[in-house]
């Protein structure tokens, strides 16, 4: 009894410092940029920066680190792969698993500590669960995603959790051209087909201006990517099941407009005037036509341009992040705190 008691005094104390282990579960993407894996990490970096104890969780030994393509700084977070023999995770340690990683969520359901949902797509949810069972039932109470509509829809389907929303931001990289745009379309969908198929429809249909080049953003380094696509006339990009939607926009942050088709899951930030819209991936063709011969006439709305930059400007705040991420970690410390303040007593009364 008086070991459990120096236990759990322990785990009190580290709670109460911030020095319990917060391990953000991390997919390899193997060099390749991906948002998902940049919002974790910037989460990640956060609390580190608040003196929090944060480790990167991966599940081979040789993960291929983020510093490639997104920032060196990342690389030096502490990083650990789940079959190392020396992980351990005490009580008061917090992992935070995404919701693509259903097969680990099941293998986690026992561990004491706490185990947080971190969902950005609600499209792959159950993409490995089995049939009828909820996060909850295997010890997940809490989730963490990335939008209010995106929680809305959550809670409607796994009721039993609590939800805490934080919306990414973009990087600084992504400012405001400063030279004119070229002839350039950058492209980014889901599916590359999507990508061949615009391309290809384009010329054909419209061989008059198969000078002009479109540039496929994938495998590209975050510094890249922000001067392609500074490059860029318009940006086009098709996601069904983005839940939130970085590219457009960064896009709209470099003052480069975006032709796009409204996902299944409308983000919040989209309206009619901050881009040129449409809800059938069959007319992106002739509105990327017709707005090419719109541009090369100088007629394009200077409203679109100012409407795009309001709405990238709202997610470029880190300060407004950084309080989001700490306050939400330091309220699950100290109700944790509370939950092993509250089994002491109960041992010191038995």
């Amino acid at each position: 009894m008086k070991d459990l008691n120096e236990k759990i005094k322990s785990s009190i104390e580290k709670l109460e410092n911030n020095k319990n282990t917060i391990y953000f579960l991390t997919q390899d993407t193997k060099g390749n940029a991906k948002a998902s894996v940049r919002y974790i990490y910037q989460m990640a970096y956060t609390l580190n920066k608040n003196s929090f104890d944060v480790c990167i969780l991966h599940e081979e030994e040789n993960y291929t680190k983020v510093g490639s393509w997104l920032n060196e700084k990342y690389d030096e977070l502490r990083h650990e792969s789940i079959k190392s023999t020396s992980l351990t995770l005490s009580p008061e340690d917090i992992i935070v698993v995404p919701e693509i990683f259903g097969y680990v969520i099941e293998q986690l359901s026992n561990l004491p500590c706490e185990k947080i949902i971190l969902c950005q797509s609600y499209d792959y949810v159950f993409e490995t669960l089995k049939p009828g069972v909820t996060w909850s039932d295997l010890g997940f109470m809490k989730v963490i995603t990335t939008s209010e509509k995106q929680k809305e829809y959550l809670s409607s389907v796994m009721k039993a959790n609590a939800y805490s929303v934080v919306e990414p931001i973009i990087s600084e990289i992504f400012d405001e051209k400063k030279n004119p745009s070229k002839p350039i379309i950058s492209i980014l969908t889901r599916d590359q087909r999507d990508t061949m198929k615009i391309i290809k429809t384009f010329y054909i249909k419209y061989p008059q201006f198969r000078w002009i080049t479109f540039r496929d953003m994938r495998g590209l380094t975050e510094s890249e990517f922000s001067d392609y696509l500074k490059d860029s006339f318009v940006s086009v990009w098709i996601d069904d099941i983005s839940s939130f939607g970085t590219f457009p926009i960064e896009s709209m942050s470099c003052r480069t407009p975006v032709i796009g088709k409204v996902p299944n899951m409308k983000p919040d930030w989209l309206t009619e005037e901050n881009g040129i819209w449409t809800y059938e991936s069959n007319n992106i063709v002739d509105i990327i036509y017709e707005y090419t011969q719109n541009w090369l006439e100088d007629n394009i709305n200077e409203e679109l341009y100012t409407k795009s930059l309001e709405t990238a400007e709202s997610f470029k705040g880190y300060k407004s992040f950084e309080e989001k991420v700490v306050n939400l970690f330091t309220s699950l410390n100290k109700n944790r705190c509370e939950l092993f303040n509250n089994k002491l007593e109960e041992i010191k009364s038995e």
